[in-house]
């Protein structure tokens, strides 16, 4: 007992550690891994143009998973509402986006979920700098937002508004930080565009892992979402991290659920209907990053420090 007490500590003060430094040194040196967002409930869910050349050709039909917290039907459709003209993104439903990818992680165990306080703590600083060039008391984002009659004590929702001009999209962002000197390509700074490069880079892993997730079984038989995690994390993230993030990491994986439970998590049966739909929200995930990626690679903000 006294063996398994102090591995277990040992992992403890690992796990502590490693949260401290995503607060501190933020995800580009550390686990870089989503407007709490607009509610979108029980409706159906079509794939258009607007989010990428022929995604499907039939298009799914998503509804609300009775009894979970995270909705694939709520993260397709801020996705879809993500892209805009032929080249770029709306920051809202990208945050928001994130919002629903956070309850995925949550989903996944205390471990895993140590992340979602990090994805957070990013979204929020984008939309702080959005607040900061709003004008008026109500420019406000994320849900259960309530304005309050002082005489009648009433509560009432406030509409989560739009981006200003200059945080409406990925691209108005970059231009606006550009011309106002925000970003420095040699220095760690919280631009908006520093903050969405993390963002970026996480959201490649994630498209990653559940595209592995979606895989058909090899030599006969489905790998451990533990192993499809970590192959994910080290051909993406892992390459931003010191050793020691990565080595937690690697614990943290170890705690991921078995692959029955992203079953239950999806409202899918098997591996095959879970498939369908995984394949379905990593091409809409894949439009959104290589349009991120397109105006970022443009812009020479793929190594911002």
């Amino acid at each position: 007992m006294g063996v398994k007490r102090k591995a277990a500590a040992a992992i403890l003060v690992l796990l502590l550690s490693l949260g401290s430094l995503w607060l501190y040194g933020g995800l580009d040196y550390h686990w870089d891994s989503c407007l709490k967002g607009y509610n979108q409930v029980n409706r159906v869910l079509h794939l258009s143009n607007s989010s990428g050349p022929d995604v499907v050709k039939n298009p799914p039909v998503l509804s609300i998973c009775s009894g979970q917290n995270f909705q694939a039907s709520v993260l397709v459709s801020h996705l879809l509402a993500a892209p805009v003209h032929t080249s770029d993104v709306l920051l809202q439903p990208y945050l928001s986006s994130w919002d629903e990818l956070v309850k995925f992680m949550d989903s996944l165990g205390p471990m895993v979920s140590l992340i979602s306080t990090e994805i957070e703590s990013k979204t929020t600083v984008i939309r702080q700098l959005a607040l900061q060039s709003e004008e008026g008391p109500e420019a406000e984002f994320g849900p259960n937002v309530n304005i309050i009659n002082s005489q009648t004590g009433e509560k009432k929702p406030l509409k989560a508004p739009q981006h200003s001009d200059d945080y409406r999209s990925v691209r108005s962002m970059i231009r606006s930080e550009l011309d106002r000197a925000v970003v420095d390509f040699h220095h760690q700074t919280d631009s908006g565009c520093r903050t969405l490069l993390r963002l970026h880079r996480a959201l490649l892993w994630l498209k990653l892992f559940l595209q592995k997730l979606a895989e058909s079984p090899r030599a006969g038989r489905l790998r451990s979402p533990s192993e499809l995690c970590r192959e994910a994390y080290q051909s993406t993230l892992a390459q931003h991290h010191t050793w020691l993030v990565r080595r937690a990491a690697e614990l943290a994986f170890i705690a991921m659920p078995e692959r029955g439970f992203f079953f239950k998590l999806l409202c899918v049966q098997n591996q095959e209907e879970l498939s369908v739909l995984l394949n379905r929200v990593v091409v809409i995930i894949g439009e959104v990053y290589d349009r991120t990626q397109r105006a970022m690679e443009e812009n020479g903000m793929l190594d911002l420090p």
